[in-house]
């Protein structure tokens, strides 16, 4: 089978080298001459652990191609994959779909027979049936079928997700598209994995509900770590309490400074204005949202709080700037309203992370970027962990009293224990435990 993956970003990108590892030809397309070019050279836009090695391989094998010639890749395809991005529109708050109605009129113009035309990008429901019609309009003689078949891909486990997924999910309605679709995922039949067939809204409509109520669940416990430091509970024991519960379960039970990247902030706000369009609100995800925005903004008072309450011409070091670790996307990363509040508020940032400084330059200036986690302490009046890297969680504690000016941590994931660090003789000040 051969099928063309429309975009190269982080869906694209890893679906389609993914995809090559089954077996199948995959041909990724995308406008950007340079990254293309990147890409055949082996070099990978992202950050994402094993990817390198993947494509590498299956390129080398020549199953996986690169090009920016569209009509090339469509030509002969079995499915066309549109898989680019739907950011949140400037001004309101919806998913912007310009791409991908753009896409879909360059499917129109190069399709040569039939083929599935699948959406893995993650969008509104009721964009299937718009990229039908667009297609439809201009092509009325064309066969073909259109599937959504959104992607569960968490960054930074993003290859074992898509190789040994929990679940696939086709909306997909023609009997025709339904085998095309079973063909492409063959090898996940062989490990019993769950595929469900839907209608194109309820497939649509799974994705956005997933990641909402992933959403919902990381800002209740961050709730709940609240009120714990208010009574004197700790938050981590409530959430091994209620996690044990198999109707509720333990993952997404973690608090910290709320969540970021590239798809929470944007399904949960996209979900709700949908949600308004149709006259049927969602006021628990509204609350979320809210919830979530301000979260990031208490975390900078917690800091402040932590330096005595005055951080004028203090320096605060930062540990980790991406949104979570293993990855280098700093999307709406809780640093980026974080480190920003610090710097209003009067201190002078220093900062590090293992694989988002790149990124975190252009998003964050007037900040030193430091070689490693003991260089950003170096005279430091505290040090923040902003972001869980396993490299920041057996720092040798001895070797940053001697950095900082004074033994103040600011722990917003948790890492250490309270304990541990009140013995070592540092003001510790975490989230949701007693200190």
């Amino acid at each position: 089978m051969r099928i063309a993956m429309i975009g190269t970003g982080y869906v694209g990108l890893v679906s389609g080298a993914c995809f090559s590892e089954f077996g199948i030809d995959v041909v990724c397309v995308d406008r950007d001459e340079s990254k293309i070019e990147r890409l055949k050279c082996g070099e990978i836009p992202i950050f994402e652990p094993g990817l390198d090695v993947l494509v590498k391989n299956n390129a080398g094998a020549g199953r996986l191609t690169f090009t920016t010639d569209i009509k090339a890749a469509i030509a002969g395809a079995d499915a066309v994959f549109i898989a680019v991005g739907t950011p949140s529109r400037r001004g309101d708050g919806h998913a912007d779909l310009s791409y991908v109605y753009g896409a879909a009129m360059d499917i129109a113009a190069h399709l040569t027979g039939y083929a599935v035309v699948v959406t893995k990008s993650t969008v509104p429901v009721g964009t299937g049936r718009q990229v039908e019609r667009i297609i439809r309009a201009a092509r009325p003689e064309l066969e073909f079928d259109v599937a959504s078949n959104p992607e569960f891909l968490r960054e930074g486990s993003a290859i074992n997700d898509f190789m040994r997924p929990d679940r696939v999910v086709i909306g997909a309605e023609s009997e025709r598209a339904q085998e095309v679709m079973r063909q492409l995922y063959r090898a996940l039949f062989l490990i019993e994995t769950p595929i469900l067939f839907t209608k194109l809204e309820t497939s649509e409509i799974i994705k956005y509900a997933a990641n909402t109520f992933l959403a919902t669940k990381i800002t209740f416990i961050n709730e709940m770590a609240d009120l714990c430091e208010k009574v004197g509970a700790d938050v981590h024991d409530v959430a091994r309490g209620i996690g044990l519960d198999g109707r509720i379960g333990k993952k997404f039970l973690h608090p910290g400074p709320g969540y970021g990247g590239s798809c929470f902030p944007k399904d949960t706000l996209a979900l709700v204005k949908t949600a308004q369009d149709y006259g049927a609100p969602l006021r628990i995800i509204e609350t979320v949202v809210d919830v979530n925005e301000k979260r990031k903004h208490a975390m900078a008072e917690k800091i402040a709080a932590a330096c005595g309450g005055d951080i004028k011409g203090k320096t605060i070091a930062v540990l980790g700037l991406t949104f979570k670790p293993n990855t280098d996307d700093m999307r709406d990363s809780p640093s980026l309203v974080i480190v920003p509040a610090l710097q209003k508020a009067g201190a002078t940032v220093r900062a590090y992370d293992p694989e988002g400084m790149h990124e975190a330059e252009k998003m964050l200036p007037g900040i030193t970027y430091c070689v490693d986690a003991y260089d950003t302490m170096k005279e430091a009046d505290a040090v923040v962990i902003l972001t869980e890297w396993n490299q920041f969680r057996n720092l040798d504690i001895k070797r940053m009293k001697t950095l900082l000016k004074a033994p103040v941590m600011v722990d917003l994931r948790n890492v250490y224990n309270p304990a541990d660090m009140k013995a070592a003789g540092f003001s510790y000040t975490c989230v949701g435990r007693p200190t």
